[in-house]
């Protein structure tokens, strides 16, 4: 019994280590060493973007969104959230091109494209602002709605 009872435990002790279960936790390799900053990634550097957009720091979340598309061109999200920033901050034409190039990098971005036609509605072009409104309402009538009400609102005036 004794020795079953020392078979059960030594394969205990090769399970905890084949798994890893036994690893200190504080010997990761991808953590930064103790008093070294994070690695700035430009998902890093979006989730602040969206933080200082929570909090209406449009300057700040600009800054960030930015850095995050220089880290990673191909990222449409943060193309998008640049856009919606600059937007925020009356930078109207500058908004309309980062929304092309969420729009290039997907196509089919909802979002992107209500942004794009609040800003084309900014701007006072409403025929753009019609033509992106046509292309958004298959993909999703809750933005449709809100693009087309921007749209009307604009008309009246």
């Amino acid at each position: 019994m004794v020795g079953s009872a020392m078979r059960l435990a030594l394969v205990a002790a090769v399970l905890l280590l084949a798994t890893g279960a036994a690893a200190n936790p504080d010997d990761d390799a991808s953590a930064p060493a103790p008093g070294q900053p994070a690695a700035v990634t430009a998902e890093s550097r979006f989730n602040q973007g969206q933080a200082l957009a929570r909090q209406n720091d449009w300057a700040g979340a600009e800054q960030a969104y930015r850095e995050a598309t220089e880290l990673r061109s191909a990222f449409p999200e943060a193309w998008n959230g640049l856009g919606h920033a600059l937007r925020k901050r009356g930078k109207f034409e500058e908004s309309v091109k980062a929304y092309q190039e969420a729009l290039r990098l997907r196509p089919l971005y909802p979002q992107a494209l209500e942004y794009l036609g609040e800003a084309y509605v900014q701007l006072g072009r409403l025929a753009e602002a019609r033509e992106v409104l046509a292309r958004l309402k298959p993909l999703d009538p809750k933005e449709a709605d809100e693009l087309a009400q921007a749209i009307a609102q604009a008309a009246r005036r």
